[in-house]
């Protein structure tokens, strides 16, 4: 029921209809936000078969070769240096590909012995050498532990010292 007072209208219904109004937009925003959330990339959540299958990384496990690798490199380097002195380690995140370094050792430092001895002076003396040196070893010793079946292999090789004299 509305009365008019001096050109005021005054509605008795609690203003009723604006709350249903106010609610009826309220829902109706929401629904769109879910809608568009769902459709705009809202995954599911992983499902524990899911969270199980993801690969933990293991810690990484390190072996140094306790003697150094010591090659003649006087014709390498014309006559400037005379050996060359190698410490490294390696490293890998599985025991057993430690194990099998370990085991076919004396094989590997032969194959190490004759990279070094097959590098240029030049090159060692630069970062870039001594980068592409690391790489040929992690290559040459984890071709070397394939062959005789370990599949997995070393991540790295690093030289712990190296000195030419």
């Amino acid at each position: 029921m509305a009365e008019t007072k001096d050109d005021i209208e005054i509605n008795e219904d609690g203003g009723k209809s604006k709350k249903m109004l106010i609610i009826i937009v309220a829902a109706v925003l929401l629904l769109a936000g879910g809608a568009a959330f769902f459709l705009m990339g809202g995954e599911e959540p992983a499902s524990e078969e899911a969270v199980e299958a993801k690969p933990v990384k293991q810690a990484a496990i390190y072996h140094s070769i306790e003697k150094p690798l010591v090659v003649n490199f006087k014709k390498q380097s014309a006559g400037k240096v005379k050996y060359m002195q190698v410490k490294l380690k390696v490293m890998a995140r599985d025991q057993t590909v430690i194990d099998d370094f370990k085991l076919h050792l004396p094989a590997i430092q032969h194959e190490l012995l004759m990279l070094l001895f097959s590098q240029n002076y030049d090159a060692m003396n630069t970062k870039e050498g001594t980068r592409a040196l690391r790489k040929e070893a992690l290559t040459l010793i984890n071709g070397i532990l394939k062959a005789e079946g370990q599949e997995n292999g070393l991540k790295s090789v690093y030289f712990t010292s190296l000195i030419m004299q």
